[in-house]
């Protein structure tokens, strides 16, 4: 069974620098897993590994799609195995890295996140409902019932993570 290390963490606790000198000692090249480095142009905010920090160790998934495009954890998936299987037919060894926990969990755990249809116009109308606070305290309530360990962990105040847990659950009927 060929070996897939992954190193996962959360931003500037040491990933990239520790993952270019692990590369560097076993012949490895890297599979970024995270979110926001798949973007051209977006470095400000991103963390996001430079030329001269790569030290000529190959990196893949970062500064290929473009800001405007839409980019879901199944096309990570997709993305990743088809760089970690150019890797191993290179003879290297790939090194998973980022902090992106539903990226990483989806390639450890092989998981699938089905890529689906939302309604935008349901989206829209919920966003703006989240606007006044006494919308967003009623959206909040109701992602509470749908999911309510999910929402141990969201602020009452997230918008958009509220939003998302009932646009899901329109989506899926699923909590």
């Amino acid at each position: 069974m060929e070996k897939v290390i992954v190193i996962a963490g959360p931003t500037a606790s040491g990933k990239t620098s520790l993952s270019i000198e692990l590369a560097k000692k076993i012949d490895g090249e890297i599979v970024s897993a995270d979110s926001m480095q798949i973007y051209k142009d977006m470095d400000i905010g991103t963390a996001k590994v430079t030329k001269e920090e790569m030290q000529g160790i190959k990196h893949y998934l970062i500064d290929f799609i473009e800001p405007t495009k839409r980019y879901t954890v199944s096309d990570f998936k997709r993305d990743s195995i088809s760089a970690i299987k150019e890797i191993l037919s290179e003879g290297k060894t790939p090194i998973v890295v980022g902090g992106t926990g539903l990226y990483v969990n989806s390639l450890i755990y092989g998981i699938d996140y089905y890529d689906m249809k939302f309604d935008l116009e349901f989206r829209n109308k919920l966003m703006e409902q989240a606007e006044s606070e006494e919308g967003l305290k009623e959206l909040y309530d109701k992602a509470c019932k749908i999911d309510s360990k999910a929402m141990e962990k969201i602020s009452p105040n997230d918008k958009k993570r509220i939003c998302r847990i009932i646009e899901i659950y329109k989506a899926t009927r699923k909590n």
